[in-house]
């Protein structure tokens, strides 16, 4: 009997939340083989390949180029030619009722991220059939599968104000008069997002459809009254200019309000302009012009756990002065002697950070915001920053204290390498005990970096430079770093990261030790 199988959204990490169809690798049609490439999707981190988990012919493409859907939601239909155009638009239209629970093979209590496909017998697919099966599933729950049905106890929808959630979620919420101080986020940093909608709902007795169905394709406007957002007067013209509900912009100005950039992003995406070129000045067109670039899933996240970061972490930061003269002699030693190692500055100074970590444990840790509790680690996972086309990732040297310097160089390379085109698995990226930047290849001198959160510190290196010290009253030129170390005051105190630098330094100006 032959079958109707549907590919889904991959659950790739535990923070995954959707994903974004960047394109697809085979047309409508095409044949493929288990392990065959099929398309690229989008996280937050990665643009990753789903792979087929099983042999078919690619029928109809659910979700195009350039749509959003979260885990688990429906991207394609696949069937042998043997099933007819027929029977696949029946099967589409029966997930649109809501009733693809009934035609798959797999336990309705199978969470959706736990499922790799779907399966249908065709002779299952007649319309006549179907039609029982919709008036089945309604005579069970009194309503059909798309309704959502709020229970008078979470009714309530009011705008939130330091509330961490995604935006889709809050768009369903105030459409459904959905009162979020009653539901609990489950994300990272507690962020709320359509499954927490669905779970709290679905406990209070009332009715969330299944999560995978909703493809974010098109957000939904609001209606509330805008007039007390806080937004600078620009925007505030443009948005009524355009008819368009300042709740529905994000707010990325200064002071926390929406700026004029905001309200033409909404404006853009409105009119299916992804790169839309706007008026400066709304009110003299005959000014210069501005592209504006809607932000790429990776761009998001970063931005929305770096303003977690600098929101809820109290940084502050201790800098020192490095002698880097010893370490660099060590590197071009090493370098000339053994011809198959290829040491950078930056790899020596992961090795004497890791040594200062084990040496000073208090700073190695992460802080578990949701238990209130500090992390120590026993061995030194060092996130290591690393620039991206799209944005940034931090792969991890894991045990650098453990490892050679010819160990961290060649996974350095391999993580850089990989990194850059997007082939880290999420274990290579996610966690670490704490972080470096460095900056000093691109001749930044000094500077500070935002806490990579939940880790506890970060150190940020500049570039390598002849300075003139004081050594034994006498004025010197010397090769000297900046390193400057940005600490979460809630784990780590002042004289903890002191004497971490201080650590640091003395690995730094005796490389030696680094080796034993």
């Amino acid at each position: 009997m032959s079958e109707i199988k549907t590919l889904e959204i991959p659950k790739w990490g535990l923070s995954m939340e959707e994903g974004t169809i960047a394109q697809w690798l085979i047309q409508e049609g095409s044949q493929f083989s288990k392990g065959q490439e099929i398309c690229e999707i989008e996280t937050t981190k990665i643009v990753n390949v789903l792979e087929a988990p099983f042999d078919g012919t690619l029928r109809k493409i659910l979700a195009k180029d350039g749509e959003t859907l979260p885990v688990g939601g429906l991207i394609a239909v696949c069937a042998n030619d043997d099933v007819t155009d027929d029977d696949i638009q029946a099967f589409v239209q029966s997930l649109d009722q809501g009733t693809a629970a009934s035609a798959s093979s797999a336990p309705d209590s199978t969470p959706a991220e736990d499922k790799t496909e779907q399966t249908a017998p065709v002779e299952q697919l007649s319309s006549s059939t179907v039609k029982a099966e919709t008036s089945s599933a309604t005579r069970k729950t009194s309503h059909s599968a798309g309704d959502y049905i709020i229970p008078a106890s979470l009714q309530g929808y009011q705008p939130p104000d330091d509330l961490f959630i995604t935006p889709h979620a809050q768009k369903l919420a105030e459409k459904y008069n959905l009162d979020l101080t009653k539901v609990t986020g489950s994300g990272r940093e507690g962020r709320i997002s359509i499954a927490d909608l669905q779970a709290a709902v679905q406990g209070a007795g009332g009715q969330w459809p299944d999560v995978k169905h909703q493809a974010s394709t098109k957000a939904a406007k609001s209606n509330a009254d805008d007039s007390q957002v806080a937004a600078t007067p620009v925007a505030r013209r443009l948005a009524k200019q355009w008819g368009i509900n300042l709740h529905d912009c994000r707010a990325s100005g200064t002071r926390g309000r929406v700026c004029k950039e905001d309200v033409e992003a909404v404006y853009n995406r409105e009119h299916k302009s992804a790169h839309t070129e706007t008026s400066l000045n709304a009110t003299q067109p005959e000014q210069a012009k501005v592209t504006s670039i809607p932000m790429n899933a990776m761009r998001k996240a970063i931005a929305s756990r770096l303003q977690a970061a600098k929101r809820n972490a109290p940084h502050f930061r201790l800098t020192v002065d490095l002698n880097v003269e010893a370490i660099q002699t060590l590197r071009a030693q090493i370098n000339e002697s053994v011809p198959q190692v290829k040491l950078s500055i930056n790899d020596m100074l992961i090795k004497a950070a890791a040594a200062a970590l084990i040496k000073v444990p208090e700073v190695n840790v992460q802080f578990d915001e949701e238990s209130q509790s500090i992390l120590q680690f026993d061995q030194a996972d060092i996130s290591v920053a690393v620039a991206i086309p799209n944005g940034l990732i931090t792969p991890i040297i894991k045990a650098a204290n453990q490892k050679s310097l010819a160990e961290i160089s060649g996974n350095m390379r391999d993580l850089a390498t990989r990194a850059k085109t997007g082939k880290l698995t999420p274990d290579e990226f996610q966690g670490g005990s704490f972080s470096i930047s460095n900056l000093g290849m691109l001749g930044i001198k000094h500077f500070d970096a935002i806490i990579n959160p939940p880790q506890g510190a970060i150190l940020a290196l500049g570039a390598s430079e002849a300075r003139a010290v004081v050594e034994h009253d006498q004025i010197v030129i010397r090769q000297m770093v900046t390193a400057t170390l940005s600490c979460d005051h809630r784990v780590i105190d002042g004289a903890v990261g002191a004497k971490f630098l201080a650590s640091f330094k003395k690995f730094v100006e005796n490389p030696a030790l680094i080796l034993v």
